[in-house]
């Protein structure tokens, strides 16, 4: 039977949906959130349990499709033909334990939702930098958040989940009933299974104190020498971001910031003010804009300059070694050349902490890595995409020498793999237990490199 008929058969069995290539929702429903890279999957499921998991397994098996789970379109990373993509929108069960400090979270649930949960507690979740991004997709490819440097990757707050295998059974795992398993989990996503739910350790931040500096461009060398300086003695409660902003002189953009440039040094406490070290950053230029005080998860998600709904864009990212003084003077020369005006921002979050010394066993790792690096290219309408090109190519040439060998899953672009997240040894590692899991790969083998 030809696939379309199998699947086409198979959607009457479900309690969710299914959506195939004919029908007038297609269109929408295959899109991923970065809406410049194209999906053209063989349908996109909904399912409404684990029955329906079962069944999209079978469907999977009898139509020789795979199922790709991306439980909110983001990380997309290729077209999907031969996939069938599945949406985990109704798994949306959210327990929150406050003595035990641990979330139970449904793979359908987005982070703001846990956020909102949360404030007052006095604990705060491992959450990315967006609100709208999945629980599931971010723990499970890593994840970097606000409070890392604090609690470590969010894969690496992963304590337990639950999780669909291909052969049907469903069940609850953690590291004592099935360690390899929860190893491949923290990074490596779902390439092993189908994960439905979550178990999450919380962070105790009985005081979030926040500060944001701003400064113009003209001191960005000596900023980012500042914030540089400042990871050498910074307590693991303290995280650190900085963004520089390169305004491009469109007329979507508000007068107030259009053509504009400026550096925002960002700083985040877990244990209250952090003036001491934050002056040594003042110190570095003049501020123009200054913020501090208490803050909280739900203020700092609403602050969020990343977008709530899909939009087209590209970019690069990096794991760095270092930061010495040549490679600062490179980047912020690159930076201020007139033909790199296609790069509206360039993000560094600061390392080290509990990164270097992760909790559990896991695929993703950021530890001895000291910078993450993410250079943003919007995809504005009526604007040429060779210009961005080239200044992403660019970008990845004043870095090259100051790589770390590996980054965190969940800042791979389109068509990256995880070979550049772990080395040989981890990659044989996964496909192993890939046979093993899944030996009629139904599942699609995500970034693993072919």
């Amino acid at each position: 039977m030809a696939p379309l008929s199998v699947l086409d058969d198979a959607r009457t069995a479900l309690g969710g949906s299914l959506l195939l290539p004919d029908d007038e929702q297609y269109d929408a429903a295959r899109r991923p959130w970065n809406l410049a890279v194209e999906q053209h999957p063989a349908g996109v499921a909904a399912p409404a349990d684990v029955d329906d998991l079962r069944t999209l397994l079978q469907a999977a098996r009898d139509a020789g499709v795979t199922l790709a789970v991306q439980p909110s379109g983001h990380g997309a990373s290729g077209d999907l033909s031969g996939a069938v993509i599945v949406r985990m929108a109704a798994f949306d069960e959210l327990s929150v334990d406050l003595g035990a400090g641990i979330v139970r979270v449904g793979s359908g649930v987005r982070w703001g939702t846990v956020v909102d949960a949360l404030e007052g507690t006095g604990w705060v979740a491992p959450a990315g930098t967006s609100p709208v991004v999945s629980v599931a997709g971010y723990t499970l490819g890593g994840g970097h958040s606000w409070f890392s440097r604090t609690a470590g990757l969010g894969s690496d707050n992963l304590r337990a989940a639950w999780l669909m295998r291909p052969d049907g059974t469903h069940e609850r795992v953690d590291d004592d009933s099935d360690p390899d398993l929860m190893w491949a989990l923290r990074g490596a996503g779902g390439v092993l299974g189908i994960v439905t739910a979550l178990e999450i350790d919380l962070v105790p931040a009985p005081s979030v104190w926040g500060a944001g500096l701003t400064f113009d461009a003209a001191d960005a060398a000596a900023v980012i020498r500042a914030v540089r300086d400042l990871a050498g003695d910074a307590p693991s409660s303290l995280n650190v971001f900085l963004n520089s902003m390169r305004m491009p002189d469109a007329p979507q953009l508000p007068a107030e910031i259009r053509g504009r440039s400026f550096v925002t040094v960002q700083t985040l406490s877990t244990q209250g003010p952090a003036e001491a070290l934050i002056d040594r950053i003042r110190a570095a230029g003049t501020v123009q804009r200054e913020m501090t005080g208490a803050t909280t998860p739900r203020t700092i998600a609403d602050a969020s300059p990343e977008p709530t709904e899909p939009t087209p864009g590209r970019g690069a990212s990096a794991a760095l070694s270092a930061l010495d003084d040549d490679t600062i003077d490179a980047l912020v020369e690159f930076r201020g050349r007139p033909e790199q005006w296609p790069i509206m921002g360039i993000d560094l979050r600061m390392l080290g902490g509990a990164l270097d010394a992760p909790r559990r066993a896991g695929f993703a790792s950021l530890v001895g890595a000291g910078w993450l690096v993410h250079a943003l290219v919007p995809n504005l309408p009526g604007v040429p995409a060779e210009p961005g090109d080239a200044s992403v190519r660019g970008f990845g040439d004043v870095l090259a020498h100051a790589l770390a060998p590996h980054t965190v899953p969940t800042f791979l672009g389109p068509g990256q793999t995880l070979d550049r997240c772990g080395d040989s040894v981890a990659i044989d590692r996964l496909r192993a237990l890939r046979g093993e899991t899944d030996p009629e790969q139904l599942l699609h083998e995500g970034r693993l490199p072919r």
